[in-house]
């Protein structure tokens, strides 16, 4: 096959980035053929710190997925996070001059750049600004209305904002692994096309994408996205505590989490001991599962009611019916599918991405690569013109920098 009809999608967090190479076979499914997961070393809560070991993690998955999958890559598409993400909804109306009437797709770009004409602080740039629905001269909840009749044409649209510096950070350290960047896309709305099915979607669902470093939240109601925003708070909050706890290593601490944490004493049910080292080779000890889990307890409540606290705040919560789907690596501590139900009042399932993709088997349906199959997914749809482009490779910071000569000229 043509290396053209392959996909990369380029996962790149805060404990791990994964390489992700995918296909549409014959029967337009999507199938994985090549997977590339390393430690992350040079980000903190979503965002690049250390630009060379950045750029080390990212070759180095990529150089895993190539083997894997037997290609060779150049492009990728590529996931963004971070507490610099910024989301809100606009409007934008256009008037269709045109003697016909009929909406062209030129009319309907123009709408969401009108909606796309807010102001926003210099250092920040629009990342995607999604259609919710179109308004046909009054007529609300259409999803396309191209071909249609009209003298009037709006559109709500969802816009997401991200810091320039760190998406370029983004981008560069892609550009120097040797790659380039096809597109940009929130990491949890590419977790979205993996683990969330169109029913869910139209019924109105909350997804939370809980990372290392980061937990995404992305609320969509009746089929499209109305709500996101990243909190800079996961698993890696969680380890912290274990460490100090227990005063071990880091990396040891979340060994001990993986292996025996859970969110909820109660449903411990028999008495269990966890050995752990000390520091630097000082003598460790022993705790109860119990005991672990009344460390782990407080951090994860926390997290959840900050994120049921977002939930509230968006004023969607009465529309949610499709309850709370959980995803991302810190999501597989044992118990917090049961604290969630209790916090957030809605019934709670794991998002795995084995559903609609082939070629999971030799790596498993695990939460953990969600993000990647679905950055899969949206660039498979992006080459089939379902999916419109939000990244233009240098644009993104040329449009920065007019908007700083237009407002130096416009005050001196």
């Amino acid at each position: 096959m043509k290396k053209r009809e392959f996909v990369v999608g380029l996962d790149i967090g805060t404990t791990k980035i994964c390489a992700m190479v995918g296909r549409q076979d014959a029967n337009g499914e999507v199938e994985i053929t090549g997977v590339g997961v390393t430690p992350s070393k040079g980000l903190r809560k979503g965002v690049v710190v250390n630009l060379e070991s950045t750029i080390d993690s990212i070759e180095r998955a990529i150089e895993e997925a190539e083997a894997s999958a037997g290609l060779e890559v150049s492009q990728v598409f590529t996931g963004i996070a971070g507490g610099h993400i910024k989301s809100l909804n606009s409007r934008g109306v256009v008037v269709i001059s045109r003697g016909s009437r009929e909406i062209a797709r030129k009319d309907m770009e123009r709408v969401i750049d009108a909606a796309k004409a807010i102001a926003i602080p210099l250092d920040r740039e629009v990342i995607h600004a999604i259609p919710q629905e179109f308004i046909v001269d009054d007529q609300g909840g259409v999803k396309n209305p191209l071909g249609m009749s009209a003298t009037r044409l709006e559109a709500e649209v969802h816009i997401v904002t991200g810091a320039v510096t760190s998406a370029q950070n983004i981008i560069k350290s892609i550009n120097r692994a040797g790659f380039e960047v096809e597109d940009i896309v929130l990491g949890p709305l590419a977790s979205g096309e993996a683990v969330l099915t169109a029913e869910e979607k139209r019924s109105g669902v909350i997804l939370i994408d809980m990372g290392g470093g980061t937990t995404d939240i992305v609320i969509f109601v009746k089929g499209s996205i109305r709500h996101s925003e990243v909190l800079a708070l996961g698993g890696d909050h969680v380890t912290h505590d274990i460490a100090i706890g227990l005063r071990t290593p880091a990396l040891r601490a979340e060994e001990v989490k993986k292996a025996y944490g859970c969110a909820l004493p109660s449903l411990i049910r028999r008495e269990e001991s966890v050995d752990y080292p000390g520091v630097e080779g000082r003598r460790g000890g022993k705790i109860s599962r119990t005991q672990l889990s009344e460390i782990i307890e407080p951090r994860i409540e926390e997290l959840l009611i900050l994120v049921n606290t977002e939930v509230e705040r968006s004023g969607l919560s009465h529309l949610i019916s499709a309850g709370v789907v959980l995803t991302g690596g810190a999501s597989l501590l044992e118990g917090l599918p049961e604290m969630a139900e209790r916090i957030f009042g809605l019934p709670v399932r794991m998002g795995r991405p084995g559903g609609g993709t082939k070629g999971l088997e030799r790596i498993g349906d695990s939460p953990i690569y969600a993000t990647g199959v679905g950055l899969v997914h949206y660039g498979l749809a992006y080459r089939q013109g379902k999916r419109m482009a939000h990244f233009k490779g240098r644009n993104l910071f040329s449009q920065v920098a007019l908007r700083m000569k237009e407002w130096f000229g416009e005050f001196f």
